[in-house]
């Protein structure tokens, strides 16, 4: 058995484990100004000021953060606005240079419509956006700030990137942790849909930056409330069923799930749990990331992490490995560079909803399917680490371990032993 020495001399550290600045294409488009410094600096607990010159701060700093901006569009918009000369080599770069230079809302609305379009699977872009000339400027300026911001013992700035599967606009979204630091981090570049959709390669790319680096790295699968079921299927994307590999890779890689965030709760429905009076926290269930299917009752098991849990049970009774015996975290996923946000001052998904007159009639999205209301939005989660100091090795050790748990925002400090060794008097500590 364990033994506990260590156990009882660890304290919880709460922080946001995904948080998107202007590095990312969506959240630059929609507005967001924030860079990794002002998010870190904000983390800390410093005042900023947001998109629409509200000045915010944060009630109480958090222990750690991990910005997690897109790998496709790594810096796009920025690009766009500023004319690089990768982007105005293209007539249609030009033209969104021009529109974004003459400046306006309308303009920049068009542009940001247009760039979302694109890099949702819309029209073709005349970019290879895997291209490391695109890639390598943003993800250097993303590990050039966690390293100036990381202070082991005070606040742990992991490096990490959102890998943004989302096929048929189905969320199979990852956000990537590093356990190290920029020496070995900065040496190979982020995965992006654009090169895969499929989970098993973005494992494999782990395992090639473990090789070359000698670093470790893990990822998170979260929001499989807007998977249409595929976030926990019983296939692969191949088409094939689950395996024995498959079981023992996918827990390799993905130790944690988000299980709540922003876009709602990723635990469970109502329909899945009808006698449970809290399964209707914060349901979003009106289509995929692209609404292009509405959700139906049999898409709900492979969408939410308690119905999960059960059938990682059933795939371990036939193939010997449960894939899915994950722990659980809580996040933010906001994109407005402001991580930890909190329900008294709430700023939004995206700079764009930021308070003012309009926000209650705010849509996030909508089509014939349905429409998901701008505040219906959750003020986002924040994961609870177990953790014998605030540094970056020791606190992505306690992720891997799943000595982790889940909030919708409250720092409440939960604790649970199991097992069937304790010894006597262990209860009294």
């Amino acid at each position: 058995s364990r033994g506990l020495g260590d156990v009882y001399k660890r304290q919880v550290y709460f922080g946001d484990s995904h948080i998107h600045t202007v590095m990312s294409m969506d959240a630059a488009a929609w507005g967001t100004t924030q860079t990794p410094d002002d998010s870190y600096r904000y983390a800390k607990g410093e005042e900023v000021t947001s998109f629409k010159g509200w000045k915010t701060q944060l009630t109480r700093p958090l222990d750690f953060t991990v910005i997690a901006d897109h790998s496709d569009g790594y810096d796009f918009y920025n690009m766009v606005k500023n004319g690089d000369p990768i982007i105005l080599k293209e007539e249609l770069g030009r033209s969104w240079n021009e529109l974004l230079s003459e400046g306006g809302e309308a303009n920049r609305r068009f542009v940001a419509d247009d760039l979302i379009k694109r890099f949702g699977g819309g029209d073709e872009m005349p970019w290879d956006v895997s291209d490391p000339a695109l890639l390598a400027p943003g993800w250097k300026t993303t590990v050039a700030a966690a390293e100036e911001h990381n202070d082991p013992g005070n606040f742990t700035a992991f490096i990490g990137y959102e890998w943004s599967s989302a096929p048929g606009g189905d969320n199979l979204h990852r956000v990537v942790i590093y356990r190290d630091n920029g020496d070995k981090a900065s040496q190979t570049l982020p995965l992006t849909m654009t090169e895969t959709k499929d989970p098993e390669d973005l494992w494999k790319t782990l395992q090639a930056y473990e090789d070359k680096t000698g670093g470790k790295v893990l990822a998170i699968a979260h929001n499989g409330n807007w998977s249409s079921g595929q976030m926990f299927s019983g296939k692969r994307m191949n088409g094939k069923r689950l395996d024995e590999t498959y079981a023992k890779n996918r827990m390799r890689w993905e130790p944690v799930y988000e299980n709540t965030q922003i876009k709602g709760d990723g635990e469970t429905h109502p329909l899945l749990s009808p006698n449970d009076e809290f399964a209707d926290f914060e349901t979003w269930d009106v289509g995929n990331l692209s609404f292009s299917r509405g959700v139906t009752i049999d898409m709900l098991a492979g969408s939410y992490s308690r119905s999960a849990l059960k059938l990682g049970l059933q795939h371990e009774a036939k193939i010997g490995v449960n894939p899915f015996q994950f722990g659980q975290i809580g996040a933010g996923d906001s994109h407005t560079g402001l991580p930890g946000q909190e329900e008294n001052m709430f700023m939004g998904k995206s700079s764009s909803s930021e308070p003012d007159a309009e926000r209650w009639e705010t849509v996030f999205r909508t089509s014939s399917i349905g429409t998901q209301a701008g505040w219906s939005e959750s003020a986002g989660g924040l994961t609870g680490i177990w953790a014998t100091e605030n540094t970056r090795e020791v606190l992505w050790d306690a992720l891997k371990r799943k000595e982790v748990y889940a909030t919708t925002g409250t720092r409440i400090k939960v604790r649970m032993f199991g097992g069937w060794d304790f010894k006597p008097g262990d209860d009294k500590h």
